[in-house]
């Protein structure tokens, strides 16, 4: 197990030790690729709501918020394209049971290809040592050739029953590749068949009057479909966005690495509403916007890229992610899209309403172009785990596993500890905490030794613990004590809150945002 693995496995651990991620309906033996929040969990996943809230509503007087419902007219999903083509080619092997992405087998099986080639060049350039002609080798030799006649006659096929949406053609290369299946070894294929992503239900009464209505796969059609109601109402003016949070559910195959890919997840998307022609002006704004948010949490520029998209959407004419470098590699946390008049256009035609946005500087009608912004709460989540989770030696030889979270975003922004339970100390450290608590989230602790006390703070990320001694009854002085630093200094009770607040308060991260 490679080290980075080791340390996934680790934050995967914490997270459940600590009360941040449970596997769902652990006591029935859980339920694949869904996860609950647990009681430090939930205040953290709030905490990045409300820092991306506040980052988009209040810092933007054109961009307003929205609450669409989860369920939504059929005809929504046959408009956008989720209903035809929102699949994934599936196979499943009889001998195994297991089910796999057709597309995924034979990608794996192009790799391969791609592997065989570079061996054969890697033998060649150790055989030949500094006279080898890299360039030459590649063109002239006879096992390379083959391979690289191979792989373009797999790819050229695959790429062709991929656009055709050819089923019966993906599992025939499957059987002239001689692919196996990783777990059985054995090439008893079923056919390929389409598996639509999206949940179904049925909504109503009778088993005649039903209707089929599906979990919503993402939020932004309810945006889409409200759009003309937030303008009219608010009496908003182009540019202008739309800003929401909410659930939305796929039924993934193939769900993996903890929360970064969920059956049920929440995403935090803001449409934003521009004239046709300015939108790739627009693109390149938000994209320089959002950089800027993920980058204020402190984590270091160095672990965010932009990843280009070699292949659009049918209805984009420019996306990119911002991808952040977990334990696994460089993974999306965050995709920016500029999505044209597709949406409005598909709904207004399916609808046979008109929803076009009347501009009274330009005294005429359109279909607004969309710039898109959209963010995975949990893999957010994940990735701000996976920056602050540290294991440090201290002086002494003693480790200590430490959150260091970004003190907005902390569950617990102060621990209140009596030095010891009695004499006064814990009555003392309650009065405080009450006093506190209507400022932001404080933890109330008197269990173990003072020492034992701080690790535990340590571990769920509390940025300040302060200590009530004996001398705090005379004086009216507590030991505040900094989690990174681990270094303490006196303060007077009545300064706390002007002093913790300026720190812990989302504030003090919204002002790093132009």
């Amino acid at each position: 197990m490679s080290q980075q693995e080791d340390v996934f496995k680790k934050i995967v651990s914490h997270c459940k030790e600590y009360g941040f991620v449970f596997p769902s309906s652990e006591i029935y033996d859980g339920l694949g690729a869904v996860y609950d929040y647990g009681q430090l969990g939930v205040e953290l996943k709030n905490n990045i709501k409300s820092y991306w809230w506040q980052g988009m509503v209040l810092l933007h007087e054109n961009i307003v918020g929205l609450d669409s419902a989860i369920f939504m007219h059929p005809t929504i999903w046959k408009a956008s394209g989720h209903v035809d083509a929102f699949n994934d080619p599936l196979i499943d092997n009889r001998d195994s049971k297991k089910r796999y992405r057709a597309d995924v087998l034979i990608e794996e099986q192009l790799a391969k290809y791609d592997e065989k080639i570079e061996k054969e060049v890697a033998k060649a350039r150790k055989r030949f040592g500094d006279s080898f002609d890299e360039e030459k080798y590649r063109a002239t030799s006879a096992n390379v050739l083959e391979h690289v006649a191979k792989r373009d006659a797999l790819h050229e096929r695959y790429k062709a029953a991929m656009n055709a949406n050819d089923l019966d053609e993906l599992k025939q290369i499957i059987l002239d590749e001689g692919i196996v299946c990783p777990i059985s070894g054995t090439r008893n294929w079923t056919d390929v068949r389409q598996f639509n992503l999206m949940f179904s239900t049925e909504m109503g009464s009778t088993a005649d009057g039903n209707m089929k209505v599906y979990l919503r796969p993402e939020t932004a059609q309810g945006i889409f479909v409200n759009y003309l109601n937030v303008q009219k109402t608010g009496r908003m003016k182009i540019p202008f966005g739309i800003a929401q949070i909410g659930k939305a559910f796929r039924n993934e195959i193939v769900a993996r690495q903890f929360i970064f890919r969920m059956r049920e997840f929440e995403q935090m998307e803001m449409q934003f509403f521009v004239r046709p022609g300015s939108e790739l002006e627009w693109f390149a704004k938000w994209k320089e916007t959002r950089m800027q948010w993920h980058q204020a949490l402190g984590f270091g520029a160095q672990n965010y890229r932009f990843h280009d998209h070699d292949k659009l959407a049918h209805y984009a004419n420019a996306a990119t992610d911002i991808e952040f470098l977990m334990p696994f590699g460089f993974k999306e946390v965050e995709g920016i899209h500029s999505r044209t008049n597709f949406d409005l256009s598909q709904h207004e035609k399916y609808s046979g309403k008109s929803i076009k946005y009347f501009d009274p500087e330009l005294n005429e009608s359109y279909t607004p172009y969309v710039i898109e912004t959209s963010i995975g709460v949990d893999r957010m989540f994940l990735s701000v785990m996976c920056a602050s989770y540290k294991e440090e030696v201290l002086e002494g030889g003693e480790t200590r596993v430490v959150l260091s979270l970004p003190p907005a975003l902390a569950p617990v922004k102060l621990a209140i500890l009596p030095l010891v339970k009695k004499d006064g100390l814990p009555e003392k450290a309650h009065e405080i905490y009450k006093e506190l608590r209507f400022h932001f989230n404080c933890q109330y602790d008197e269990k173990d030794s003072i020492g034992k006390r701080y690790r535990r703070q340590d571990a769920i990320g509390t940025p300040y613990c302060i200590t009530v001694d004996h001398e705090t009854l005379n004086d009216n002085c507590v030991t505040l004590r900094n989690r990174d630093t681990m270094q303490q200094e006196r303060i007077a009770i009545a300064d706390l809150d002007k002093t913790i607040a300026d720190k812990v308060n989302l504030s003090s991260l919204l002002k790093k945002l132009k």
